[in-house]
């Protein structure tokens, strides 16, 4: 072997304590990943009961205290080596059926603060402690404690200072912990956790679940309580895999993806994969910047995803990936058009937030009011003398001022619109004369059996009105509904047109003469090379010299149209594609396409035509919100009205 040269390095063993620290540096992080190691560790160990002490954002103190299977003396003594395990017992990592595997936790932490264990099998007569400072290992010594494992770290990264100064404020530091947290509570709903300390995660306590709705009841707790209500449930097997969940309705979203939970064989991860057929099965029914709030569980043989892949092993990889994410999106798919057109009841809750008022009631001028206190004053002397004490609710006279209402009498209706010329727009009301005449669906006597069950098929109720040539107001049994009438046809219009696809083709109409459409060069060329796909589509279209196409067919549902924006709208969509899979670029011209066939904003409808819009929106799936994920109906309960004007 050659002599080495003066100045060339030489290769040598590192000391072990550096071997420890550098180490750390994968495995510890910040303090949210020491916890997630210490609590991984508490589950592998059976605990039933896990609480989290925190001080300083995990800085000072990170104290772990579980009711699992302890450990000995000698268990003890072997924890803190490095790769020493009890996780792997035949050494087969392909079938990882705990979360924690490598044994390099306890050591690493040891590596960068003082790491103080405590643990007592249960049955045993005393416990035992070890200490580790800064790598320096301690001897066991028997300690009194509970049956279980106690862990204290304190002065994380005293070891190694230049980390601290990577870490964020106490409170981002705590919130990190808690987010953690949160994540191997959904995991895991047998489990109680807690979590002390300072910051807006501090007194988190999610109690164990068991049972029927057990791991509902823990997404609830984690994920708030609206989650219950505007989730729905799935299940779906297919060959070696089992995933089962609850998915948030599209309406109900948030800003950000920190309220998606993936679970693999009870490891919360975060892959790619599974973000990415969550986002697919999403595309057609919410905003690209919006994300749903959803937990989904995947079970499957544990040699089928290798868990080995990230040094936190927060990331899987699955053997077939597209049968994972066919299952994701199938499964998505299938729970959301079981909920038909339902939106999430967030909607209304915005909805009355805006609606109340933000300030004093405004007061009338002087002149308004003498004018008000006189008509008043008019009123009560001609009316007949109100019997004390009488509570009757009152209504709005047909001459002027108020009067005891009554209830209809049988042969009586309800309702008499006002006579002409009162000034109540009664030209373009009275096309609503007939449906007016009708039992109310708030009368609070008991109806009819035949029209109960006509409430019953049709929870959007009946049209009362169309406001601003773009809202229609329907009346339920119990509230009403408020339909923006563009967004509802535009998403009515978008399944119509995917049926027809899917059934054997979208029926096109013939155009008597063929129309030529001048467009930017880039653009046409674009158009002529997608021309065989959007002839399934029903656009029939080719080329027609330089910067121009002519187009022969167009889809049935959107003849009449402008063709040159439907085109530029085309290939908009066909642009924004990029490199997204042919079928998802199709959709998107598909959406684009049924703007242009559905009903604008500022058209006057008849009734019976927002009756069937309704009727049809029930009977469609996902018509609860557009195209580009906005909702297309806001529903408020009579007692949301009544709330609204101090009835309740």
């Amino acid at each position: 072997m050659a002599p080495s040269s003066p100045g060339r390095p030489q290769v040598r063993r590192l000391d072990p304590v550096l071997v420890d620290r550098i180490a750390a540096g994968e495995v510890v992080e910040r303090p949210a990943s020491a916890v997630k190691e210490l609590v991984e560790n508490a589950v592998d160990a059976g605990a039933s009961s896990i609480a989290v002490t925190i001080a300083a954002g995990g800085r000072k103190l990170i104290r772990v205290v579980d009711d699992g299977g302890g450990m000995s003396a000698d268990d003890l003594a072997l924890a803190v080596e490095r790769h020493a395990t009890s996780k792997l017992p035949d050494g087969d990592l392909e079938r990882i059926e705990t979360l924690g595997f490598r044994g390099e936790a306890l050591p690493s932490i040891g590596a960068v603060a003082r790491l103080a264990i405590t643990s007592r099998v249960p049955g045993a007569e005393t416990g035992h402690v070890i200490v580790v400072d800064a790598g320096h290992k301690g001897p066991v010594r028997p300690a009194a404690g509970q049956p279980g494992t106690r862990i204290e770290v304190t002065d994380l990264f005293a070891a190694t200072p230049a980390r601290l100064k990577f870490l964020k404020s106490d409170r981002a530091e705590a919130t990190a912990v808690g987010e953690i947290l949160r994540r191997l509570a959904v995991a895991h709903p047998q489990i109680r956790f807690t979590l002390t300390g300072e910051g807006a995660s501090s007194g988190l306590v999610f109690p164990a679940e068991t049972g029927p709705g057990s791991w509902l009841r823990r997404l609830v707790a984690v994920l708030g309580p609206e989650f219950g209500q505007n989730s729905a449930p799935l299940s779906l097997e297919r060959e070696a895999f089992a995933l089962d969940g609850h998915v948030g309705l599209p309406t109900f979203h948030r800003a950000a993806a920190t309220h998606v939970h993936f679970v693999v064989n009870g490891r919360p991860v975060r892959d790619r994969l599974l973000l990415s057929a969550v986002r697919g099965a999403y595309a057609d029914v919410m905003a690209s910047d919006r994300h749903p709030v959803l937990a989904l569980a995947l079970t499957c043989d544990p040699a089928l995803v290798d868990v080995n892949v990230h040094p936190a092993k927060t990331e899987v990889r699955f053997r077939d990936p597209g049968l994972v994410r066919g299952l994701i999106v199938s499964a998505i798919h299938e729970a959301l058009r079981r909920e038909g057109g339902r939106s999430s009841g967030t909607v209304a809750s915005r909805t009355l937030e805006s609606l109340r008022p933000q300030q004093a009631p405004l007061s009338l001028p002087p002149a308004a009011s003498r004018q008000t206190a006189s008509l008043f004053a008019r009123r009560d002397e001609t009316a007949p003398p109100r019997p004390a004490g009488s509570g009757r609710p009152k209504a709005f006279a047909r001459d002027g001022g108020w009067a005891p209402w009554d209830a209809p009498e049988p042969d009586q209706a309800p309702f008499e619109a006002p006579p002409a010329g009162t000034g109540f727009g009664e030209g373009h009301q009275a096309q609503f004369a007939g449906d007016l005449a009708l039992p109310s669906a708030d009368q609070r006597m008991a109806p009819p059996e035949a029209e109960a069950g006509t409430a019953e098929q049709h929870p959007l109720g009946a049209a009362r009105a169309q406001l601003h040539e773009t809202y229609i107001v329907a009346q339920t049994r119990d509230g009403i509904v408020i339909v923006d009438q563009h967004a509802a046809h535009e998403r009515l219009v978008y399944e119509r047109l995917k049926r027809e696809r899917d059934g054997g083709g979208i029926a096109r109409q013939i155009l008597l003469i063929p129309e030529v459409v001048d467009l930017d060069p880039v653009e046409a060329d674009r158009l002529a090379d997608a021309a065989e796909a959007l002839q399934d589509l029903g656009l029939v279209l080719e080329p027609f010299g330089h910067g121009a196409v002519l187009v022969r067919e167009v889809p049935s549902a959107l003849a009449g149209g402008s063709l040159r924006a439907l085109l530029t709208d085309v290939v908009d969509a066909l642009t924004e594609g990029g490199a997204d899979p042919l079928a998802r670029r199709l959709d998107a011209v598909l959406s684009r396409m049924s703007c242009h066939g559905s009903i604008r904003a500022g058209r006057r409808l008849r009734p019976e035509e927002m009756n069937a819009l309704l009727r049809e929106m029930e009977a469609t799936p996902f018509s609860g919100q557009c195209n580009h994920g906005r909702p297309t109906y806001v529903e408020l309960k009579l007692s949301d009205v009544e709330r609204l004007f101090g009835r309740r």
